[in-house]
């Protein structure tokens, strides 16, 4: 699954408040919930769950990507947001660098196999650096989201 399909121009922040690895996280939850993708409900239980695969270990990837994740029994398909800092966010990543990019996933639980494909597919994406660096350049919500499109179907 890319994220061309998984994401829509409102659930793109282009430049995160955050600076640090859990306010990010909420920062990205909290949208999600605010778009109306997670039920406000779920949202401290699934929260709870992204915590606990990050403290197993850090999902900041390196090259300025960070890709915080879990499962959850509270969805019935996958739901992702996606954030850029320009300055950087601490994320306690593999390479100690700060992460520009986060792309915050849930997948549905027993869909193993969807959460692997998700999670391989945005590294790969990821790990091109001129899309890192298109990314990097792009002015608003739309056009990151143009850039998500453009290669999906480059690709596909």
């Amino acid at each position: 699954m890319s994220l061309a399909e998984l994401l829509s121009a409102d659930q793109i922040i282009p430049e995160m408040k955050a600076t640090e690895r859990w306010d990010a996280i909420v920062e990205l939850m909290d949208l999600l919930v605010a778009r109306g993708q997670i039920k406000p409900e779920d949202r401290d239980g699934i929260l709870a769950s992204l915590k606990q695969r990050e403290e197993t270990m850090s999902t900041g990837i390196g090259f300025g990507i960070a890709i915080p994740h879990c499962s959850s029994d509270r969805l019935e398909k996958v739901v992702a947001a996606f954030g850029r800092s320009s300055t950087g966010i601490e994320f306690d990543a593999l390479d100690n660098a700060p992460v520009k990019f986060v792309v915050l996933f849930i997948v549905p639980k027993n869909q193993f196999q969807t959460h692997l494909r998700t999670l391989a597919s945005i590294a790969k994406f990821l790990n091109d650096r001129s899309v890192r660096d298109q990314l990097a350049n792009a002015s608003s919500a739309d056009e990151i989201l143009s850039i998500f499109r453009a290669r999906a179907q480059a690709t596909s």
